[in-house]
């Protein structure tokens, strides 16, 4: 399974690929604000890539819907309400609850490994937020994706974990803007979903991931910076 970093480095990277992935993570961190004009001037400098690159970059992620066009005005980042959050957050669950089905219906000796190694990390992770250590946000973030990735990695679907892996990128732009782990009660359903994948009990697999990314919603809303 390949690895993707929504924040870290690749290696061979062309410039244009490292403007598009730092952009393209500024907003998902929230450096990059709602609704910010995206000058392509200040992006230039601040970059280090030229106008048509920047263009190029920016055509990408609005087809991504991290950006917005604005026709002759340009562009800017693409704005959050708590409607958007909840539509994103039933695409999330319409798309990893069938590849899920389909993992935990085909997936190997390999793909239980890849749940269980994934699922520690996080756990790791998990456990020094509890704690209170919020300088782990973003490794939890990195390894929230790849536990969830595992248990779908097996659906034999390319075009649904595209598809998926776009869809998670939104939906944790969320959490980053509001900046709150859930805390036990969300590493408790991560543990308990390993547990039923690994068990093959989909159904209730199922359930649990539909209750645990509302959770998630819910808490995000919670928070009150997410406007309505």
């Amino acid at each position: 399974m390949k690895r993707k970093s929504i924040f870290e480095s690749h290696e061979n990277e062309t410039a244009g690929e490292i403007a598009f992935r730092k952009i393209r993570s500024d907003i998902i961190r929230g450096k990059l604000r709602p609704g910010q004009k995206l000058r392509l001037d200040q992006l230039k400098s601040q970059y280090g890539v030229a106008i048509s690159t920047l263009r190029e970059i920016l055509s990408r992620l609005t087809a991504e819907e991290f950006v917005v066009a604005e026709g002759q005005r340009g562009f800017e980042v693409s704005s959050v309400s708590a409607s958007g959050l909840k539509d994103i957050a039933a695409l999330r669950l319409l798309l990893e609850t069938q590849a899920l089905r389909q993992s935990i219906a085909s997936g190997d000796l390999q793909w239980e490994a890849r749940v269980v190694s994934s699922h520690y990390i996080l756990q790791s992770i998990e456990s020094k937020l509890v704690e209170g250590d919020l300088t782990q946000v973003e490794q939890w973030v990195q390894q929230d994706w790849e536990f969830h990735h595992a248990t779908i990695s097996a659906c034999e679907s390319p075009a649904m974990m595209a598809a998926h892996s776009t869809t998670f990128d939104r939906y944790i732009r969320y959490h980053m803007l509001a900046l709150s782990f859930r805390g036990e009660a969300a590493a408790k359903e991560h543990s308990q979903l390993k547990e039923l994948v690994l068990s093959r009990k989909t159904e209730a697999a199922v359930t649990l991931l539909t209750s645990h990314v509302q959770s998630g919603l819910n808490h995000v809303l919670s928070t009150g910076r997410i406007p309505n």
